[in-house]
């Protein structure tokens, strides 16, 4: 193991888990979270997409690092601006307005910290009707949103009144083309990363939207990528990726160069122990079963179902 892989593995280290799997509409537990987000005050925002034959969980929750929940909102399936129909991601701006992307309704939703809906920007709106398919957003130094269109494989940058301020990025395969682009994120720089899906790689722009690099290729060896869904940038420059199709994590140094991967290592949550305190035939069964199965059929030997049949790695990260 080489040396910088043994440091990444020490710098990111498991710390716990937060969360439950839950079917339900309403209440704590979590089922296809697809984002996350932090505020000033420390509470997380974790966007419950649900699964497509059971959507009436859609919603934003709201806890913290230590486990309390406080909530949540913006339930659905809807078809109201203030409803969720199929969300994408969520970040919150420089004034703690919590921002959410909707595929389906073409719309950014905007709520203050409390959940309180404030208003709606694309179709069916008076601004950015022209919006379509909105997938990752953040936020470059300027306060300014960073929005992924990713049937039209091009990113919008808008302004906090909602108006369009710039547009940059066409679909295709070519360097600075996009193919069903999704996951989006700036570093210290203000230089653009966006997760590549369909072309699976990573793509840097500069502040201005500039093309300036790709890295990663089709593949299940280090470095890489099968159908990326997000990208993120440590303070140091190591670009982290969710590498979606390979059901794992992947870090890259500021310059595209493979350094680690990390499969996951989940625990118990203490939500998770508390539900399974009053439903004691599952946690027999749970005593019981192999959380890990080592050894899979041939035909079953695919990260997809090394990941369904072992607890504690990632499965469908995004």
């Amino acid at each position: 193991m080489a040396w910088n892989d043994c440091l990444w593995r020490v710098l990111m280290q498991y710390v716990k888990s937060i969360g439950l799997n839950s079917n339900q509409q309403i209440g704590r537990g979590f089922n296809h979270p697809y984002d996350i987000a932090f505020s000033e005050n420390n509470r997380i925002y974790v966007l419950n997409r649900m699964y497509p034959q059971s959507t009436d969980g859609i919603r934003v929750q709201i806890c913290d690092f230590d486990d309390e929940w406080y909530g949540e909102f913006g339930h659905g399936p809807g078809d109201t601006n203030d409803k969720f129909l199929v969300p994408v991601c969520i970040g919150f701006n420089d004034e703690e307005k919590l921002y959410v992307t909707d595929e389906s309704h073409h719309q950014i939703k905007i709520f203050d910290r409390d959940g309180s809906f404030l208003e709606a920007w694309g179709r069916n709106t008076s601004k950015i009707t022209s919006l379509e398919a909105p997938s990752g957003i953040c936020f470059d130094s300027d306060g300014n949103a960073l929005v992924v269109q990713q049937f039209k494989g091009s990113i919008l940058r808008i302004s906090n009144d909602g108006n369009i301020l710039q547009t940059f990025g066409e679909s295709g395969s070519e360097p600075g083309e996009l193919n069903l682009p999704w996951g989006i994120c700036t570093d210290s720089e203000d230089n653009i990363y966006v997760a590549d899906w369909r072309n699976d790689r990573i793509q840097k722009f500069d502040s201005d939207g500039n093309f300036v690099q790709n890295f990663g290729e089709s593949g299940s060896g280090e470095g890489q990528l099968s159908r990326p869904s997000s990208v993120a940038v440590a303070d140091d420059g190591r670009v982290i990726v969710a590498d979606w199709g390979n059901e794992r994590v992947q870090i890259f140094d500021k310059n595209g160069s493979f350094q680690t991967t990390l499969q996951g290592e989940a625990t118990l949550s203490k939500w998770a122990a508390e539900w399974l305190d009053v439903n004691q035939d599952e946690l027999n069964a749970r005593h019981t079963a192999d959380l890990a199965i080592k050894t899979l059929p041939s035909h079953l030997n695919t990260p997809y179902h090394k990941a369904s049949q072992t607890e504690h790695i990632f499965w469908g990260p995004v």
